[in-house]
């Protein structure tokens, strides 16, 4: 009995490593990632360029609450959705 308890955990080791790496290699940096981008959209206001994801570089025109109205250069005018901001610029 007191064998076959050491063969299981010494069978579930290298899994509980393996989820130990993918947990520290991929899971919490996207975490990290993902909670600055949300403090990023968050604190976004009027004047500030962005990127979309799209890749177009605007300036913020108005905040809404999921929506922001944003000016292209030719100074059209657009409404986009929070979570298609993909950066800030400075």
């Amino acid at each position: 009995m007191q064998g076959s308890s050491a063969d299981l955990i010494s069978s579930l080791l290298p899994l509980v490593a393996l989820f130990a790496i993918f947990y520290f290699l991929i899971i919490r940096p996207q975490q990290k990632q993902a909670k600055q981008h949300k403090q990023m959209i968050a604190e976004l206001k009027k004047s500030d360029k962005i990127v979309t994801n799209g890749g177009l570089m605007v300036e913020i025109t108005k905040v809404e609450d999921e929506f922001l109205l944003v000016k292209n250069h030719d100074g059209s005018e657009m409404k986009l959705a929070k979570e298609f901001v993909a950066k800030l610029l400075d």
